[in-house]
């Protein structure tokens, strides 16, 4: 009798496990060449770079212009970005290619009435075809770090991986100045952040989701693969285990409007070199790189003997990627250790870039960091809304 007890809650667990799994979506990523090695390439690296420095100065406050009722929101410098993922937009759908961003909180494409030669390169969303698209009247201003994209707020059906969304609201462009889209394989981008960092009037796609029962747990988590161009997912509603070893680390939402964190220190050798008691960081899958204050980062740019090329970009010898320590960055009592194979990126023809970057002007003006998917290639990561948590654990 008692064996037959074990059997039966053995399959309870392993019933409970599959009901868990189902409410579980995936949605696979593809990690695509970034936009700095495609200026790179054709010899316009330099030139963006000196147009275009890496901005910090994320959305604060939303601002409206009171003469022409434009909606301004602004937006990063998404030259490094890699991974992108697909959804479909209206009814019958359409597809687009968006970055998967936590660290901004709108969604949007490119539309057919778009004039911009960006456009021209890009899937666009036709309203004519869709049967479910609303239209609301309202014009919306999208400011990055190297030009604009100015178009107007839609409503329609959007969908990824079993996932559909009535009347989702999302911008549609109608210019995109500057050479900034001309260069990006993705179409748009979907932001994953706090509504409190989206358009005012508007509820973004993960909140929707939640409020509409589409997902069972009020969070999603990204594994972002280290060099495989296929196996990276972002999964909404759950957690995989067997992308990652060992526990999670929860750590508190220091501000929720960014996914943003207190961190402890950073150090090398046991040596503190970065966020001498205490700083303040962004978890942003918009960010390729590890982020910091221009003088932090100059400093440790010196200490792994990174010099700055003609392009501004920081080299380093290829060989020094077996010789450097770990950087260690400690958050909320943690080591999260980045080795020299992750702060230092190959190149073509035997080159090697620094991972870490300037943030130049901008509002953030204390010792802030953002750490970009550098880290999160070494650490999987959940999102939990519902808790105002980020956990992290080493991925597998």
């Amino acid at each position: 009798m008692l064996g037959t007890q074990e059997e039966s809650m053995k399959w309870f667990g392993v019933l409970g496990l599959v009901a868990l799994s189902e409410c579980l979506v995936t949605i696979p990523l593809t990690r695509i060449k970034s936009m700095r090695e495609n200026l790179r390439e054709k010899d316009k690296l330099k030139d963006y770079l000196e147009k275009h420095p890496y901005n910090l100065a994320y959305k604060f406050v939303e601002s409206v212009d009171p003469d022409t009722g434009v909606y301004y929101e602004s937006m990063r410098n998404y030259l490094d970005l890699a991974y992108v993922g697909t959804i479909r937009i209206g009814t019958p759908p359409q597809e687009f290619k968006v970055i998967f961003d936590t660290g901004s909180s709108d969604l949007w494409v490119p539309s057919i009435y778009c004039s911009s030669p960006a456009c021209a390169n890009h899937n666009v969303f036709n309203p004519l075809l869709s049967t479910t698209f609303r239209v609301s009247g309202r014009p919306i201003h999208l400011q990055y770090g190297s030009g604009t994209m100015s178009g107007f707020l839609a409503y329609d059906t959007v969908q990824f991986e079993g996932l559909v969304d009535e009347s989702q609201a999302f911008g549609l462009s109608l210019r995109e100045p500057g050479k900034f889209m001309e260069y990006a394989v993705f179409d748009g981008i979907l932001g994953l952040a706090y509504p409190s960092l989206s358009l005012q009037g508007t509820i973004p796609i993960f909140d929707n989701l939640w409020k509409k029962g589409l997902i069972s747990q009020e969070l999603f988590a990204f594994y972002l693969s280290k060099k495989e161009e296929e196996g990276s997912v972002v999964m909404f509603g759950g957690v995989d285990h067997s992308y990652y070893r060992g526990d999670l680390n929860w750590v508190p939402v220091s501000k929720p409007f960014y996914w943003q964190l207190s961190m402890d220190s950073i150090s090398m050798n046991g040596a503190v070199i970065a966020c001498s008691g205490g700083c303040e960081a962004i978890i942003d899958t918009g960010t390729s790189l590890l982020i910091g204050p221009s003088s932090v980062v100059l400093n440790i740019q010196k200490i792994i003997n990174a010099k700055q090329s003609y392009s501004g970009e920081y080299m380093i010898d290829c060989n020094t990627i077996n010789t450097l320590p770990d950087i260690v960055f400690t958050i909320n009592g943690i080591n999260y250790p980045v080795p020299a194979s992750a702060y230092i990126r190959e190149g073509q023809e035997g080159t090697c870039y620094s991972n870490f970057d300037e943030g130049r002007g901008g509002l953030f003006v204390s010792d802030s960091w953002i750490l970009g998917d550098v880290f999160l290639r070494l650490y999987f990561t959940v999102f939990d809304r519902g808790n105002d948590t980020i956990g992290l654990a080493p991925a597998v």
